[in-house]
């Protein structure tokens, strides 16, 4: 008969990935995929370039906020990786190490055909899990944007947009953009 006990990943699995490869353990699966196409990456670059300035520098915003893009993040037994993360700087404490184990106030994740499920539901159900009080999952190629809050361990959606529509939405709020700048 075949042994089906479940054997939970290890962090020795993660690094036995090829270097082309962005892996992450969830529920103690072993999730890999190849690096995002060029809309993600740039997606993910210009969103990261409207929000450091006046959340990051403080110029023309309230500033107060430590941003990372593709984090390793160590929560508990699961090892994540958002597309990109942000840290109020009060609750912000450096690593020592390359990875994180603090969790994230914000999370954003880039989908794209491959990962769209696996960020809405394995990742999503996570994030809940430890306590990220923010997502956003924005889609490059139906150029949208969807915004979430944690409200009692349940995502409350608290913005959808799309093309060209205007991102005042928490916890960045503060210092709108135009949606449409993260399109190429």
């Amino acid at each position: 008969m075949a042994d089906t006990a479940f054997k939970r990943a290890t962090y020795d699995d993660l690094l036995a990935l090829p270097e082309n490869v962005v892996g992450e353990i969830v529920s103690g699966v072993l999730y890999s995929q190849p690096r995002p196409a060029p809309r993600h990456v740039i997606a993910a670059h210009r969103l990261s370039g409207q929000l450091e300035p006046p959340f990051g520098f403080g110029t023309g915003g309230p500033g107060n906020w430590v941003f990372a893009g593709e984090p390793e993040l160590h929560l508990g037994e699961e090892i994540l990786v958002p597309d990109v993360a942000g840290w109020r700087r009060e609750h912000f404490v450096p690593p020592e190490g390359a990875y994180f184990e603090q969790v994230p106030d914000w999370i954003c994740e880039l989908l794209s055909p491959s990962t769209a499920r696996h960020d809405r539901i394995n990742k999503m159900t996570q994030y809940a899990a430890f306590g990220v009080q923010y997502a956003w999952l924005i889609d490059p190629i139906a150029e949208t944007l969807e915004a979430y809050r944690l409200e009692k361990g349940q995502w409350l959606q608290i913005a959808a947009l799309a093309e060209k529509g205007e991102v005042a939405v928490e916890p960045f709020a503060a210092a709108p953009f135009s949606l449409e700048t993260l399109w190429l």
